[in-house]
C-alpha cells in the first residue's frame, strides 16, 4: 500500500551527498535530516554554528544563474534542483544541513535526489498537506519574457524557450499533479555555451562545472552528448521552475505558464503571488506523487 495522499511526509532516515558548488567551485557536504511535520524545507549551515535558513519567500536574495537564499548575512547558494526534487517527489519536511554556501552541483539535475529518496523511503506524518490553490490570475511580464499562474487542477506546467542554435525553440506541457516528475522531469541537466565560459567565470561564477555536471553546448552542437532527452533544456527549466516556485512555502493548486522567463522571473511571481492574498487559498487537496513501486521502473542508473 503506498502512503496516504493527504498527509505531510519527510524521509525516512538521514540520506549524506558530497560535492562541489556549480558557481563557487567549493567542495561540500551535506545532509538530509528527516523533520518534524509543519517544518517545512529549512536550510541550516552547520559550518556557521547551525544558523538556519526557511526555504520561504522572504529569504529569496540574489536570483541570476541560480536561486540563492540569505537571511541576515548567511547565504545559500543553488538551491533550485533540491527544492524542485523535493516538491517533485512530495517531501513536505526536511531539515537541509550544509558546511558550505552552496548546494552541490552533483550531475547537473534532480536526479541523484530522488534516487535516494526512493533508497530510504518517505514517511508519512499526522498533519495533512495543505496546497495554495491559485483563485485568479496573477502574471509577471517583462518584455518578450513572461510568467503566469491560473487556476486549475492539479499543477500544470506549460513552458517555451528560445536559445541559440543548437537549441532553438522547445516547449514543454505536462502536470505534475500526475505523478510524471521522476520520469519527465528530475534527470534533465542544467547546460551552458561554451562561448560564454570565460565571461561567467570572470563573473565569479561555474567555477566547479564539469563535463559531468552540465550539458556543454557549442555552436555545433552538444559536446559531451548523448542528450537524455530530445529537449532536456526546456524539461531543465521546468525542473529549476519547480524549485523556484517551491519558495511559495507550499506546492501550487493551478497551471503555470512561462515564456523565455528564468530564476528571476520565477521568484518574482512567488513574490507578487504571496503579496496579493486574494489570488489563492490553502486548501488541501490531489495527490501527485508517484507511489514507490510505480517509480521504481524509472530510478534506474543514468548513463548520460
Amino acid at each position: 500500500m503506498g502512503l496516504e495522499a493527504h498527509f505531510e511526509r519527510t524521509i525516512r532516515s538521514e540520506i549524506e551527498f558530497s560535492g562541489v558548488g556549480l558557481h563557487s567551485g567549493a567542495p561540500v557536504s551535506m545532509r538530509l535530516v528527516p523533520a518534524p511535520a509543519g517544518s517545512g524545507i529549512v536550510f541550516r549551515r552547520i559550518d556557521l554554528d547551525n544558523f538556519e535558513i526557511p526555504a520561504i519567500g522572504r529569504n529569496v536574495a540574489k536570483v541570476s544563474y541560480a536561486t540563492s537564499l540569505m537571511r541576515g548575512s548567511v547565504l545559500i547558494s543553488t538551491t533550485e534542483h533540491l527544492l524542485s526534487a523535493l516538491i517533485g517527489y512530495g517531501v513536505d519536511n526536511v531539515i537541509v544541513e550544509v558546511d558550505n554556501l552552496e548546494i552541490p552541483i552533483l550531475d547537473g539535475s534532480a536526479f541523484p535526489y530522488v534516487q535516494a529518496f526512493h533508497s530510504v523511503g518517505l514517511k508519512q506524518q499526522r498533519r495533512r498537506r495543505e496546497y495554495i490553490k491559485i483563485l485568479k490570475e496573477v502574471e509577471v511580464r517583462d518584455g518578450s519574457k513572461f510568467i503566469g499562474v491560473y487556476p486549475g487542477s492539479g499543477y500544470g506546467i506549460r513552458y517555451t524557450i528560445d536559445f541559440p542554435q543548437p537549441i532553438g525553440y522547445e516547449m514543454f506541457t505536462g502536470d505534475l499533479a500526475v505523478g510524471d516528475y521522476v520520469e519527465q522531469i528530475a534527470p534533465a541537466r542544467t547546460f551552458g555555451f561554451k562561448e560564454d565560459e570565460a565571461m561567467l567565470r570572470d563573473m565569479g561564477l561555474i567555477r566547479g562545472v564539469s563535463n559531468e555536471s552540465a550539458i556543454i553546448l557549442s555552436r555545433q552542437g552538444v559536446e559531451n552528448g548523448p542528450l537524455r532527452f530530445p529537449d532536456e533544456f526546456v524539461r531543465h527549466k521546468v525542473l529549476d521552475l519547480i524549485g523556484d516556485l517551491a519558495l511559495a512555502g507550499r506546492r501550487i493548486q493551478g497551471r503555470v505558464v512561462a515564456e523565455r522567463a528564468g530564476h528571476a522571473m520565477h521568484t518574482a511571481l512567488v513574490q507578487r503571488l504571496l503579496r496579493d492574498r486574494s489570488a489563492w487559498e490553502l486548501a488541501h487537496g490531489y495527490d501527485e506523487v508517484p507511489e514507490p513501486e510505480r517509480v521504481k521502473r524509472h530510478l534506474q542508473p543514468l548513463h548520460a
